[in-house]
């Protein structure tokens, strides 16, 4: 059974306002809060604003690679429900979460199988562990077969490339699967039509 969906990488008010209003939105957004080698980075003050609405119980997530104080202060009163962190070791996300009393995702990029395991040391202070690609704004893929190491109950995300038809493949596997480039056209923008594909997709899984 797949968990549900994240679509990452939302930085217009168009865009996010076809997933809140979508028969079949998905369950997870995510924005892109400071990494700025990413062509989906939202500045502050257009983040802000383009999430400033009725999310209608939809999740907001914000994506930060190892972020410092200084980021983690400013957007504190934002509309976010989970942080998703990355390059961010245990005892520092444990911090993070005890201070802004955010929900965590942590995420894990992914070569090897002794990457996949350390999950096992963000278990007591995360709530989903994501399983992601080492390219990050890359839209690059791993080997998915590495994680046939996790167990079952632990609650899981994986990215990393995945396409709108591989979505079937992940059927039995109990991940929430999290697309972004999948969902873009050549010129990097989202495409209203592939989320609608996807959307609908799902919902008949």
């Amino acid at each position: 059974m797949i968990k549900g969906l994240k679509i990452c990488g939302i930085s217009d008010p168009e865009t996010l306002n076809y997933i809140l209003n979508h028969p079949y939105p998905s369950k997870y957004i995510g924005f892109i809060t400071n990494y700025k080698k990413s062509k989906r980075f939202v500045e502050y003050q257009k983040l802000k604003d383009l999430i400033n609405v009725d999310k209608r119980q939809l999740c907001f997530v914000s994506v930060l690679v190892k972020p410092n104080d200084e980021i983690l202060e400013k957007i504190k009163d934002l509309n976010f429900d989970y942080y998703q962190l990355y390059d961010v070791d245990p005892q520092r996300t444990k911090e993070i979460k005890l201070k802004y009393k955010k929900k965590i995702i942590t995420a894990l990029t992914i070569s090897t199988e002794k990457d996949v395991l350390k999950y096992k040391d963000y278990i007591d202070m995360s709530d989903i562990i994501l399983f992601d690609s080492k390219g990050y704004h890359k839209s690059e893929s791993f080997n998915h077969n590495l994680l046939d190491v996790v167990p079952s109950k632990l609650n899981k995300m994986i990215a990393g490339n995945i396409q709108i038809d591989d979505i079937p493949n992940f059927k039995n596997k109990g991940f929430i699967i999290d697309l972004s480039g999948a969902l873009e056209n050549k010129n990097g923008k989202k495409d209203i039509n592939k989320i609608d594909k996807l959307l609908n997709s799902f919902a008949k899984i």
